[in-house]
């Protein structure tokens, strides 16, 4: 299990975490600028079942190389697409591609995500992209939320949003009856389908609710950004937002929702 800590003292290498972050905003670059140039017929084609459990496309296996290029040096990689790739004291876990959906759709989007763990299971960096359009979000074991841009980097810090108006329920097409119990508890929500960057985006909404299976690939980067948040973490579900309050609501329509045994989609 990762454990998200903010204490400082860890015995991570500063120099080596600071070019960690520089090696992985890169390897961001090179991909963000190869799918400006447009879709390619070859990343559309499907694979194998990756390790994630999903069919890997064309698409994914591009940029995965890519991050394995640039960070295999810290560790061994655990993607969605290969599992693990190389070996090391330290856990590169990578989704090179989170949303190839959005992106085949040109629906803009769709990211990756990238977290740095040691050997005890503690995140050292985190970083979330957004490669449609050059958003990306970053952070070191002990310091904030930092956020910028791809094409220009210079980065601030990520604070909450005060008049945020929705929330993200990601993967609300299988929860209907959630969906609705959300609506008319005055939560409005968008579902736009990649939970890293959603989580990344947590500042901004009022919450980002996910149910279903919880894989380490959709959230060791994402959860890392939001521990300034509020956040409960189930088997079967993840809350994070700003408001203790909306969180408790929400809980509390998940788990009456289970004692009212609602089906689901």
């Amino acid at each position: 299990m990762i454990q998200y800590s903010t204490k400082k003292g860890l015995k991570a290498n500063i120099k080596m975490k600071k070019q960690f972050l520089k090696d992985t905003i890169q390897a961001n670059r090179e991909i963000f600028f190869a799918i400006r140039q447009g879709i390619k017929d070859e990343w559309q084609k499907e694979f194998s079942v990756g390790a994630g459990g999903d069919v890997s496309t064309g698409l994914d296996l591009f940029a995965e190389d890519i991050f394995i290029r640039y960070l295999s040096k810290y560790g061994k990689i655990e993607s969605e697409e290969s599992g693990v790739v190389g070996d090391g004291e330290c856990t590169i876990i990578i989704d090179p591609i989170d949303g190839s959906s959005n992106a085949f759709s040109n629906f803009p989007y769709y990211g990756s995500s990238v977290a740095l763990v040691d050997k005890d299971g503690k995140l050292k960096v985190a970083v979330v992209c957004n490669l449609a359009n050059g958003d990306i979000f970053y952070k070191i074991e002990g310091k904030k939320v930092k956020f910028g841009n791809l094409e220009n980097p210079v980065f601030s810090v990520e604070k909450p949003l005060k008049k945020s108006k929705v929330g993200v329920f990601e993967r609300s097409y299988s929860f209907i009856e959630m969906g609705v119990k959300l609506v008319d508890a005055n939560l409005k929500y968008r579902a736009p389908g990649a939970v890293a960057l959603s989580l990344a985006y947590a500042h901004r909404v009022d919450y980002v609710l996910y149910m279903g299976d919880i894989r380490i690939y959709d959230f060791a980067a994402g959860l890392g950004l939001c521990e300034d948040l509020q956040v409960s973490i189930s088997k079967n579900y993840v809350i994070v937002s700003k408001d203790k309050a909306i969180l408790d609501k929400i809980e509390s329509l998940i788990i009456g929702r289970k004692k009212g045994n609602i089906k689901v989609a």
